[in-house]
């Protein structure tokens, strides 16, 4: 039996136009809307499919404010057992704060009964890019930890990990408990039924409050670069391009010359 915990972000969609706050150190989500990252949807879906046919369970953790209970209930709709909410006001938090957040929660659910063999994150924050609580989080736990990971298997106290290095695919393992930080593109996203969606609604959310102490992100200013130009090229009109448009489809390669 495995029990593991998914630590997920109410983040900014990324596909929609990147606007900052008038601070400039947070991407403002109030127009693109709020999701979860594509990092941490896979880690859902592979510890969803770490538990499946066993009495292992998944906890869907956040730490923010009471709206990101959206997306502990969202990881409760394709499979997650419960839920934990670590209120607190995320735009003060760094990512030694994030990390701190989620031990405290680790320690008080097994000072309860619950110990988490695995904990998942996110390879990197969709909206801050810090790549940094995973590896903060496993030294405050005292857990062996590995990044970029895609696919997981558990077996007698032990997890293999496989993830694409630049040499290609890499493989480790660790005694659990451990610290995993995961990389899309190894698991297929779940999607919610109908059934998955009602039952969210019902599924328990633990709400507990941190009790730290904000150290915040030290970041100065974020930026957007400006768009790269674009360029068109007019290459004639009506039958009278047909001439240029195979030229060019000839450079291209798409037509034998």
């Amino acid at each position: 039996m495995t029990n593991v915990l998914v630590c997920v972000k109410r983040a900014p969609d990324p596909t929609g136009e990147v606007v900052l706050t008038d601070d400039g150190l947070r991407v403002d989500g109030r127009y693109a809307g709020y999701t979860t990252s594509a990092h941490e949807e896979s880690a859902v879906a592979l510890a969803v499919q770490l538990t499946e046919g066993s009495d292992g369970t998944v906890t869907v953790l956040s730490v923010g404010s009471e709206d990101s209970i959206e997306q502990i209930r969202a990881g409760i709709a394709v499979g997650a057992t419960d839920g934990i909410l670590v209120e607190a006001d995320a735009d003060l938090l760094g990512p030694a704060d994030v990390a701190d957040a989620i031990a405290q929660a680790v320690r008080a659910r097994a000072e309860a009964g619950t110990t988490y063999d695995l904990v998942l994150l996110g390879n990197d924050a969709a909206d801050t890019g810090d790549f940094q609580v995973g590896v903060r989080l496993a030294y405050l736990l005292d857990r062996p930890v590995a990044a970029g990971i895609q696919q997981v298997e558990v077996s007698d106290g032990r997890a293999t990990l496989r993830g694409e290095g630049p040499d290609g695919t890499e493989v480790f393992e660790v005694d659990l408990p451990a610290v995993v930080t995961v990389l899309e593109g190894g698991v297929a996203p779940k999607y919610p039924s109908v059934m998955g969606r009602m039952r969210a609604k019902k599924a328990p959310v633990e709400t507990v409050a941190w009790t730290g102490s904000a150290a915040g992100s030290g970041r100065q200013v974020l930026t957007v670069p400006e768009a790269p130009p674009s360029q068109v090229t007019v290459i004639g009109e009506g039958a009278a391009a047909a001439p240029a448009l195979v030229s060019v489809l000839r450079e291209l390669g798409v037509v034998s010359r």
